[in-house]
């Protein structure tokens, strides 16, 4: 008997569509880096190589993954509690720019590229005390935050870079990622606007030159009615802020992650089982959270479409089961009340064997679920053209 379906389906060429939407309407002086902790999907890398400007990573397995991909792509490295390795491997690794998020950070930075002799550029990453932050699922500055560094730890990370000490460390400029999945393109061209006025403070105050201000990612993608971050009108917004013109000689960095690819991925699982109880319904997958994550991760029903399977053999001497026009939750199969992927949704029809598709699961998806609980198998990773076969051969 074959194996139900369960499968993350990639479509490439409309990721590459929107990748080069992205990239043709940026201004000068921007240039835009995709953060891979959304999708290290290897075929995703290398689709994306063509427009990105970079790639940004959080860890030296991500950095391997890159440049798995690209020994000459500009890398950005970012991420807490960066090891002594991991920093020697970056300045090996030929990182572009490393994000500092402490002191100790720092101090350890200065010793390997001393002792390596490799001189590398930095941004200190600053954790903002203000409030006034745009509200999202999740958010990283405005309080306390093991990310960055505050504000008033900034002088004393500048007397560090400017001690003789130091002759392969070279400050250009500050890193900000505040916030995660702000759908508001206004309320981020506020942030923005903080962020500059911000770092010209900063300039004044402590007399230093800078060339790059990274504003981070955290562009939204929605997961119900509501509208995904409009990239076109945070754009046309970005060029009238005047922020191109106070910019002079530096160069403004986004990241975003999740906006990039959570479109362009599919997760789709074969409902192999119904179940009643107390009045409720539950179609139970081969497949859930172990699998697709980011629901139970940030309590959320997931958006889905059925795909049915009329002309699916069923080999049984008694009644399909299904259910029409009625309520359901759809659940996986692990031994958890917490895996739950979408509750109480309203069907017209949906039967054993149909196929269950989530869309938007490109991002945040299989490489933050937990893979091996109950050591179920792993879904199949598809690609567009061969999907497209793989349909054909029936």
């Amino acid at each position: 008997m074959d194996e139900p379906v369960c499968a993350y389906l990639h479509d490439l060429p409309a990721l590459q569509s929107h990748i080069k939407a992205m990239v043709d309407i940026l201004p000068k002086k921007t240039c835009l880096f995709y953060a891979i902790k959304a999708n290290p999907d290897p075929k995703i890398l290398k689709t994306l190589l063509p427009y990105v400007d970079g790639f940004e990573v959080a860890s030296l397995g991500e950095l391997q993954r890159v440049r798995y991909v690209s020994e000459e792509i500009p890398v950005l490295f970012g991420g807490p509690g960066k090891k002594e390795y991991e920093l020697e491997q970056a300045l090996k690794k030929g990182v572009s720019y490393i994000h500092v998020e402490s002191l100790l950070e720092l101090r350890k930075l200065i010793g390997v590229a001393a002792q390596l002799d490799i001189d590398t550029n930095i941004l200190l990453r600053v954790n903002l005390h203000e409030r006034t932050l745009p509200v999202t699922n999740v958010t990283m500055a405005g309080k306390p935050s093991p990310f960055g560094m505050d504000e008033w730890i900034i002088e004393e990370a500048l007397t560090i870079l400017q001690d003789v000490e130091n002759t392969h460390v070279h400050f250009r400029g500050f890193h900000f990622h505040s916030l995660s999945n702000n759908k508001h393109p206004d309320r981020h061209m506020e942030m923005i606007l903080l962020y500059m006025e911000k770092v010209e403070e900063w300039k004044r105050t402590f007399n230093v030159e800078v060339s790059v201000i990274n504003v981070g990612g955290g562009l939204g993608v929605s997961y119900d009615d509501k509208p995904s971050f409009d990239w076109e009108r945070f754009i046309t917004l970005f060029k009238k802020s005047g922020v191109l013109d106070r910019l002079g000689e530096a160069e403004l960095f986004f990241e975003p992650g999740r906006y990039i690819v959570a479109d362009f991925v599919y997760y789709a699982a074969e409902m192999i089982d119904l179940k009643s109880s107390m009045d409720q319904h539950f179609a139970i997958l081969r497949g859930g959270t172990h699998h697709h994550r980011l629901p139970a991760s940030w309590g959320q029903d997931h958006p889905f479409s059925i795909v049915s399977t009329d002309d699916w053999e069923w080999t049984y001497d008694f009644k399909r089961p299904g259910i029409h026009d009625d309520f359901i939750s759809i659940v996986g199969e692990l031994c958890s009340p917490k895996d739950r992927l979408h509750s109480r949704a309203k069907v017209e029809t949906l039967r054993v064997g149909d196929i269950v598709v989530f869309e938007k699961s490109g991002a945040y998806s299989w490489t933050i679920s937990h893979h091996d609980f109950l050591g179920h198998p792993h879904p199949v990773f598809l690609y567009k053209d061969e999907w497209k076969t793989k349909k054909e051969e029936g």
